[in-house]
């Protein structure tokens, strides 16, 4: 165990330190999902209405997310804003915006892809019912378009669990951050204690992830 540097796991309040790190990973990613799942679906909503302008502003949104890395927008907004503007923003602050950011913007593309699939005729028939469009959404259109995205809102977790990795750029004390710091603690005594402690932050990621990828593929193959 020691050859493999996995001793250093055992050490003092290692152990614990990592599993803290890991909840403050869990914590960013859940705050960042509940955001992105109730703004996501007011964008994609949005982004079915024909409107130019605001399709073309959502369009704009959308790509930019796509194109700009997360990294760089965690930069952008913890230390330039905080230059910029003189903020006083905290790092966790500063990752649940940016991956609330993200995440809308998928789950917005996601809700709008899921609004399309649902036959034309569920509209037709509401109005006919005397619906109008808000009550359309509200009560036929909105639980179908849920139905179809909590599997792809459970691979959106697992998605922001492994990104919240990005944070220790920023100075967040979460599981990867830890795992530097001890390493960097025991770098004289367990020479290869890198290899020990990123492997047990891999377990802990596994072990979290797994369970919810697997269940996302479950309800996609059930409610497909």
């Amino acid at each position: 165990m020691q050859a493999l540097g996995i001793d250093v796991l055992f050490k003092g309040t290692n152990l614990f330190r990592l599993l803290q790190g890991l909840w403050v990973s869990i914590e960013i990613s859940l705050i960042s999902v509940v955001i992105s799942i109730v703004l996501g679906l007011i964008v994609g909503i949005l982004m079915t209405i024909d409107r130019p302008f605001l399709r073309i502003i959502l369009k704009i949104y959308l790509e930019v997310v796509r194109i700009m890395p997360q990294m760089v927008l965690l930069f952008i907004v913890y230390f330039g804003t905080t230059r910029v503007f003189g903020w006083d923003l905290s790092a966790e602050f500063s990752a649940i915006f940016v991956f609330s950011f993200w995440g809308t913007a998928e789950m917005g593309d996601l809700v709008r892809g899921a609004i399309k699939t649902i036959p034309k005729i569920q509209f037709e028939s509401s109005l006919a019912l005397g619906f109008n469009t808000v009550q359309t959404f509200v009560v036929i259109i909105i639980p179908q378009t849920i139905r179809r995205l909590i599997p792809l809102a459970i691979n959106l977790i697992t998605r922001m669990i492994k990104t919240t990795s990005l944070v220790m750029m920023i100075g967040n004390v979460e599981v990867l951050k830890v795992a530097q710091q001890i390493i960097e603690a025991n770098r004289n005594t367990s020479p290869n204690a890198a290899f020990g402690v990123f492997a047990f932050v891999f377990f802990l990621y596994f072990i979290i992830c797994w369970p919810i990828s697997r269940l996302s593929i479950y309800l996609e193959k059930r409610w497909a």
